[in-house]
């Protein structure tokens, strides 16, 4: 089995877009991020991988789920195209290009990308996909070049509002 997580970056300070790559998290956001990776420590689904959009924002929140489930910062991946550069093609080419020894990949990215490959990724994700959501999805291959759109099973689906 090969388990993706889609996360979209934490809430962000509302400085406009001139400094759209630079916008920092507020405090709000760092708190959800928390939450959700705590759960995700129940749940026991852990990095084996981590991806993000060098964005302050994405990169900031893969740092924090980073370290709440034990994966080395050093070692996030960061790709420019997840700063919305890339389709949906250029995203399944990079999951069925990572590495069989990878169980879980974690990618953290923005909307409405986040959205659309929760979407297209899944066989049924209709739900939202606020700040910080994480959407977990399992498919049922033991190699990253067999994973195709829709075919993904929801795992979870965690978001700020289900803490409040």
């Amino acid at each position: 089995m090969k388990r993706l997580v889609i996360i979209r970056h934490a809430k962000t300070e509302h400085s406009g877009y001139d400094n759209d790559f630079q916008r920092e998290l507020t405090e709000r956001g760092i708190g959800d991020a928390e939450s959700i990776t705590k759960d995700l420590n129940e749940w026991k689904v852990f990095p084996d991988k981590i991806i993000s959009s060098p964005a302050t924002r994405a990169i900031t929140t893969a740092k924090l789920f980073a370290t709440s489930l034990g994966y080395n910062t050093s070692e996030i991946e960061e790709i420019k195209g997840l700063y919305f550069d890339y389709s949906t093609q250029d995203f399944l080419d990079l999951i069925q290009n990572t590495n069989d020894e990878i169980d879980t990949l974690f990618i953290v990215g923005h909307n409405p990308f986040m959205h659309f490959l929760s979407q297209n990724m899944s066989k049924l994700y209709d739900g939202h996909t606020p700040t910080c959501s994480t959407v977990v999805l399992d498919f049922e291959v033991n190699n990253w070049n067999n994973v195709e759109p829709r075919q993904g099973l929801l795992f979870l689906h965690l978001y700020p509002k289900l803490y409040k």
